[in-house]
């Protein structure tokens, strides 16, 4: 490891996934969102082989899931995605999809959050937007954010983005990462690859970091 400004520079996976400095954030891994993944058993499996190991070498874990607000309470903005992504042409035909405390915004039992894993709720892509995800990071001083969870190339990419630019180096773990349409999800990793701002690895690599930590 490299040292500068009295910084200790990690380079390696390992010493990127060391618990001091690393935690995970589970991305949307709901009831209503993780159906529509390619193999979602197998990227699920992978995401509880993630956590698993995290919680064996104590690794903090944190949670995001998308949430509706009421259809009435929604703006410009939220409509416009909710028409979009709901296929509508009338805004009269918009529905809330994600409420809270709803079936579909219910994290899967397979990777539920442990009752001292907080989960945030979000209206919007990136995790940290309109969250306090970035506030209980940073209070725990972790400066690498391990990401895993549903959707690759509609939620993922714009947190490791976003994640980067507030200063965290994020490492996806792509076979832990949900995929509905896989051209997207290809242009997605190349821009993110091209862009220098993250670090890749898969489920295996992950895993064995922090089983030698631990």
């Amino acid at each position: 490891m490299q040292e500068r400004n009295g910084l200790a520079v990690p380079e390696t996976l390992e010493e990127l996934c060391a618990p001091a400095r690393c935690a995970v954030v589970v991305y949307d891994m709901q009831e209503g969102i993780v159906p529509h993944v390619r193999d979602a058993e197998a990227v699920t499996r992978r995401v509880a082989d993630v956590l698993d190991a995290a919680r064996e070498a104590g690794v903090p874990v944190a949670y995001v899931r998308h949430t509706s607000l009421p259809v009435d309470a929604m703006g410009l903005s939220q409509l416009r995605v909710a028409m979009a992504w709901q296929r509508v042409r009338s805004v009269a035909d918009v529905r809330s999809l994600f409420p809270p405390g709803s079936d579909a915004a219910r994290i899967l039992p397979e990777v539920a959050p442990r009752p001292t894993e907080p989960v945030f709720e979000k209206l919007g892509m990136s995790a940290f937007a309109g969250t306090p995800l970035d506030m209980a990071l940073r209070d725990r001083g972790v400066q690498v954010v391990a990401l895993v969870g549903a959707v690759l190339e509609i939620g993922i990419e714009p947190t490791a983005r976003h994640a980067a630019d507030l200063g965290y180096v994020p490492v996806v773990v792509t076979d832990a990462c949900g995929v509905v349409d896989p051209e997207a999800a290809e242009r997605s990793v190349a821009s993110l690859d091209y862009s220098l701002l993250c670090e890749r690895a898969d489920t295996a690599a992950v895993v064995a970091a922090w089983r030698a930590a631990a």
